[in-house]
């Protein structure tokens, strides 16, 4: 294993977004944590959020929006505002292309269980994938069609039905430092720009793609105009600002009351069956993120267990050493999407490398398929034209800044 610098507490390596270590080399994540669980007063939290939901209760066709993917978060925090606030929400899904079989089985279940109305948007598909591969090519991460998609396209049908009150669910100073638990974390334009569009917004693609694509086909992936919803009255806070997040006591209270199953995710751990279930991609960004930082998912699952004291450091460190650096299998669906050769797919995510990691290929050993594999689609593979159009204009535009 290449010797990065880890934290002292948990597992997680200098390549990490926003890390930084102190002088006993503790990470700023294990010490927001810390902070999370011995400094705040949740009871005060807890009737903090009481109070905040009564002033949005029954003044509208809804009490409130919930952006909800199916995977654990959103899952919990539509439980629990239902089940335990009472609430009626609208539920908004961006489908960003790669649900899996269980998740819809455990969207309809849900939907069902808990008696809520649900809106699906899928976006044209055509134009996720010209995102995919710019985004890949930017920034090595072919997901800012998701991230921009699932964070600003709610915020537009809250804008349409009226409903100033979003609910997301956990804050991201769980796992990043770009907020931290001692300030007031709104999921507003700032954090959108902060913390979900890789620094690259709706207008910096289309000119990026250089016409090959409408305009009007990144709306979804814009944020809102701030007069628009200022015009009515928005609040967007998580879940998470308001009642300690605690992923597995959570999924176990979806697992029972709403029979939500887990799943195996490509180079996870079993016993992490709950963890990003909803994509069957995953695999594949874990692996660019190995190739560009030199770590994937089981770093981040085992911080989190170690930081809650479910699992030791050095049990952390055998969970690294078994699973991660392997190539997903996924990864050949993902190249006929994009339209890109294993040799090009490399030679991009390497080119977005984070010092001091420096990529071993060699070292790469192939990951299993899971049980579902077969019944992943495989429509709409990506012209290898319009790819080439795309690395040209790359290319040139690289050469011109």
């Amino acid at each position: 294993m290449e010797n990065l610098i880890r934290c002292t507490k948990c597992v997680l390596p200098e390549t990490h977004e926003t890390i930084m270590f102190d002088d006993a080399g503790a990470c700023n994540i294990c010490r927001n944590v810390e902070y999370k669980q011995t400094q705040i007063n949740w009871d005060e939290k807890k009737l903090e959020f009481d109070e905040l939901i009564e002033d949005y209760r029954g003044k509208g066709d809804y009490d409130c929006l919930v952006p909800f993917s199916g995977g654990k978060d959103s899952v919990w925090t539509l439980y629990y505002l239902v089940k335990v606030c009472k609430l009626k929400p609208l539920v908004v899904r961006f489908d960003h292309g790669f649900l899996r079989p269980n998740l819809d089985e455990n969207t309809k279940r849900i939907q069902r269980e808990l008696g809520v109305d649900f809106h699906h948007f899928t976006p044209n598909w055509k134009v996720a994938q010209k995102l995919m591969l710019q985004s890949f090519l930017e920034k090595g991460d072919f997901c800012w069609h998701c991230h921009t998609g699932i964070f600003s396209y709610p915020m537009w049908v809250a804008i349409r039905y009226n409903i100033p009150l979003i609910v997301w669910g956990e804050p991201s100073s769980e796992y990043t430092a770009y907020y931290d638990y001692e300030q007031e974390e709104e999921v507003d334009e700032k954090r959108f720009n902060r913390y979900v569009n890789l620094g690259i917004n709706a207008e910096d693609m289309y000119y990026r793609l250089n016409g090959l694509v409408d305009k009007r086909d990144l709306l979804p992936y814009s944020y809102p105009p701030l007069s628009e919803l200022r015009r009515i009255k928005y609040r967007s806070i998580c879940l998470g600002s308001y009642i300690p997040w605690d992923v597995k006591k959570q999924v176990e209270i979806i697992k029972d009351e709403l029979g939500w199953q887990g799943d195996t995710v490509e180079n996870v751990p079993e016993q992490y069956d709950y963890e990003k279930i909803e994509c069957y991609m995953q695999g594949v960004r874990d692996y660019i993120k190995y190739i560009k930082r030199g770590y994937t998912r089981p770093s981040h699952l085992a911080s989190i267990d170690i930081r809650n004291s479910r699992l030791s450091r050095d049990e952390g460190m055998d969970l690294v050493e078994e699973y991660e650096g392997k190539r997903p299998p996924s990864l050949d669906l993902f190249l006929d999407f994009v339209g890109l050769s294993e040799e090009e797919f490399l030679q991009i995510a390497k080119s977005h490398m984070v010092s001091p990691h420096v990529h071993d290929q060699d070292a790469i050993q192939d990951g299993k398929k899971l049980h579902d594999f077969d019944e992943w689609s495989r429509d709409g593979a990506m012209d290898r034209a319009d790819t080439l159009k795309q690395l040209e204009n790359w290319h040139k535009r690289k050469m011109t800044v």
